[in-house]
């Protein structure tokens, strides 16, 4: 195992995950860009102060369970496993990312007219 510093490990972690910050929050907004261009006919009815409160409520949501990566990421780079997560850690991003996109997309169905 190569032995890190406790330094090291944070640095490696903010500079992985806040890089992919933004493609994870840019995924989220495509989806919920596309449901309301779908439901055009009913999003123009919903579009409403409140409703722009909510989705700022939710991205914020979003936002703060993104940083459970980092709570992920720390343990298993203390672990002997550093190295085999460094390469890998892609996953905890892509199946996260897709699980938020599917609480975005049933969400903005909810908001945006037909229910799921």
């Amino acid at each position: 195992m190569n032995e890190a510093g406790v330094r090291e490990i944070f640095s490696d972690a903010i500079r992985y995950w806040e890089r992919r910050r933004v493609v994870y929050n840019t995924v989220l907004v495509v989806i919920v860009l596309a449901v309301f261009a779908y439901e055009w006919s009913l999003s123009g009815t919903a579009v409403s102060l409140d409703l722009v409160l909510r989705f700022f409520l939710l991205a914020v949501i979003a936002n703060v369970f993104y940083c459970a990566a980092y709570l992920a990421d720390f343990v298993a780079q203390f672990s002997a496993f550093r190295d085999a997560w460094r390469r890998h850690r892609w996953v905890l991003l892509a199946v996260g990312t897709t699980f938020a996109g599917i609480i975005a997309r049933f969400a903005s169905l909810g908001a945006f007219g037909s229910q799921p």
